[in-house]
């Protein structure tokens, strides 16, 4: 194996960890691998094992990971990896390990990506240089978006599926009501997640049939894709409070460049997004429903953009995002 100037790049969620390497170019993803988080004890053990079957020995990294990036020690969000950036640095022999957060990475991306990448849903024009938001439910649901300046982004680092969520129907009062018997608080994340998916069906049986039991997402989706009334009803739910949640954060960001959801769910169900409540409550707004109603929504459907964004971080106009542990050895 040749050691070169070649970077690892990483995408690290709560339940997939996606490598590829990047050459002195930086114009392309080499040697794209997905793992899953589970089968590894830690992260350096993930990484070491991707290094196995990969052509060129890096001797640097950047990370995209789900976790707030506070600080050399960081624990993950939705999973139960804990490191230290310096540590895994030097168990690796690399000059430096930069980490970001994985929606850091996703901004970064919509600014590349192109319209082949994307399924629009409903709004107006982009409205060139002005801010993009990104929303993406997954295991957990992450939030960003980026500011234009000159010509970069500038990327904001959000914790903001974390806000508490509020019921916009009577239904929804009803179904959050009963989720807040064994929840507290009731956040975004709760219910626009996987894990939300389950949630909604098992609460959404609870009251109309008396019983319940948690099934997984993909479960869920094929009973509505069989009709199943209960779990027709709780993806349509997931849509909805997506809509709200969505048009929030594009207020929020005045984000009349564009409104991008990534993650793993929606690239999967696009026609049912389309023909939910999404966009009308994206829109639902009161004095700002006019506002939104012009704001592009897309669906990116692109399958790395994580590692298309952390990739973008490897410029060294994005060295100081993050936190960056320099091995003195290896300079």
């Amino acid at each position: 194996m040749n050691v070169t100037q070649y970077s690892l790049v990483a995408d690290i969620g709560g339940t997939n960890a996606r490598f590829a390497l990047v050459g002195p170019e930086r114009n392309a993803l080499l040697d794209v691998r997905y793992l899953v988080c589970a089968e590894y004890a830690s992260l350096t053990e993930a990484i070491q094992d991707y290094l196995k079957t990969a052509t060129f020995l890096p001797d640097r990294g950047v990370i995209s990971i789900a976790a707030p990036i506070t600080g050399e020690n960081l624990s993950m969000t939705n999973h139960h990896w804990r490191f230290n950036i310096g540590d895994v640095c030097k168990a690796l022999g690399w000059q430096s390990l930069q980490v970001i957060n994985d929606y850091t990475a996703l901004a970064l991306a919509v600014g590349v990506l192109g319209s082949e990448h994307c399924v629009a849903i409903g709004g107006g024009a982009i409205q060139g240089r002005y801010p993009v938001a990104v929303i993406g439910p997954g295991t957990g649901l992450g939030v960003s978006g980026a500011v234009p300046q000159g010509d970069t982004w500038i990327p904001i680092e959000s914790q903001g599926g974390h806000v508490c969520y509020g019921p916009q129907t009577p239904e929804e009062a009803r179904i959050l009501e009963s989720i807040g018997e064994s929840v507290s608080p009731i956040t975004a994340e709760t219910l626009v997640s996987g894990p939300g998916i389950s949630l909604l069906y098992e609460s959404i049986t609870r009251i109309e049939c008396g019983t319940a039991e948690r099934v997984s997402p993909a479960e869920v989706s094929r009973l509505a894709a069989e009709n199943e009334p209960q779990a027709v009803k709780a993806l349509s739910m997931f849509c909805d409070v997506l809509g709200t949640v969505a048009g929030d954060l594009a207020l929020t960001m005045g984000a009349r460049g564009g409104v991008y959801i990534c993650g793993g769910i929606a690239p999967r169900m696009i026609n049912f997004i389309q023909a939910s409540g999404f966009r009308g409550r994206f829109e639902q707004h009161g004095k700002m429903s006019e506002y939104l109603r012009h704001i592009p929504v897309f669906v990116v459907t692109e399958d790395s953009p994580g590692l298309i964004g952390t990739m973008q971080a490897l410029d060294a106009a994005y060295g100081a995002l993050g936190v960056t542990s320099f091995n003195p050895k290896k300079i």
